[in-house]
């Protein structure tokens, strides 16, 4: 599992989690395992872990353990899952980064180290979308519109435009055509940073990262018992925005929802005000840790 991904923020994520040691509990990303690993090795013999990845990779990485339960879908869809096993759940993790085994596999396209690798960057490569098509088959405004919302890319407009240019020259396959394409606007002291910017944007397009997220936050929220934790590591600004949004107010738009009394309603009730962070140690035995935060949150008890 060490070699599949190393997870973030284990010792803090999984205490956040775990309030009852026969309770059932859900891992929605579960990825290399090890998040669920370590929960499974707190839990006693009646708890129980239900755990979801849509990448194929994941599941056939599976933990040999009778009290786990490993569903191949989104966790978009966790509440659909409840709801057919009958369950609510005593906390439910999410750890919303790609896991390293995507990153370090030059044939998912997800990362711009590999020159020759096919722009690919689906979680579940069972769907339609890749990258490839996003690059080659969305209008320049369109493209402009996912650099500028899902990667923050300053000039985003100039950048589909060098884009859309390169492609009527011939389709843009590889991470490499990519980069040659876009590579005026590559500062050389900072390329890097604006090429992740970029990957970043298609990969959330690809795979709906954002819909999905919104989704997952309300499904899981109503899947939770009363007093239930919700426990989530987000990597960057877009996603964890939503997450604390949606904390302090209910949806991810961050508009306060009143009742008849003027009061904001809101099923959850945080538990850190600010999230937890990585420390030094951890982000120098894995950089990818640099940017997480961890949030949680409590199902409220009904009045």
């Amino acid at each position: 599992m060490s070699e599949y991904h190393t997870p973030v923020l284990l010792g803090e994520s999984i205490s956040a989690l775990l309030t009852n040691p026969d309770g059932i509990y859900a891992d929605a990303t579960f990825g290399g395992g090890g998040h669920t690993a370590e929960l499974l090795s707190r839990l006693h013999d009646g708890g129980r872990v239900i755990a979801f990845d849509r990448d194929i990779d994941a599941i056939e990485n599976a933990l040999k353990d009778e009290r786990l339960t490993l569903i191949h879908n989104n966790f978009r869809f966790i509440e659909n899952y409840a709801v057919h096993l009958g369950v609510r759940f005593d906390g439910i993790l999410a750890d919303l980064g790609v896991s390293s085994h995507q990153f370090d596999t030059a044939e998912r396209g997800f990362s711009f180290r590999y020159e020759d690798a096919l722009l690919d960057m689906r979680m579940n490569t069972e769907a339609a979308l890749t990258a490839k098509d996003v690059v080659n088959g969305y209008d320049e405004e369109k493209l402009a519109r996912i650099l500028r919302i899902y990667g923050e890319v300053d000039g985003a407009a100039r950048m589909a435009a060098l884009i859309v240019k390169e492609r009527a020259n011939g389709e843009i396959r590889t991470t490499g055509d990519l980069d040659r394409a876009i590579e005026k606007m590559l500062p050389r002291n900072a390329a890097h940073k604006v090429l992740a910017q970029v990957y970043q944007a298609l990969r959330i397009e690809v795979n709906g990262e954002l819909r999905s997220l919104e989704k997952f936050l309300d499904g899981a929220t109503r899947s939770l018992k009363e007093g239930g934790r919700l426990v989530v590591i987000t990597y960057h600004s877009l996603e964890d925005r939503m997450v604390k949004n949606y904390i302090k107010f209910g949806n991810t738009d961050g508009e306060p929802e009143k009742d008849g009394f003027g009061r904001i309603v809101r099923p959850l009730v945080e538990v850190n005000r600010k999230p937890i962070l990585p420390d030094e140690s951890e982000i120098e035995r894995n950089t990818r840790a640099r940017s997480a935060k961890l949030r949680i949150a409590e199902r409220r008890t009904e009045q």
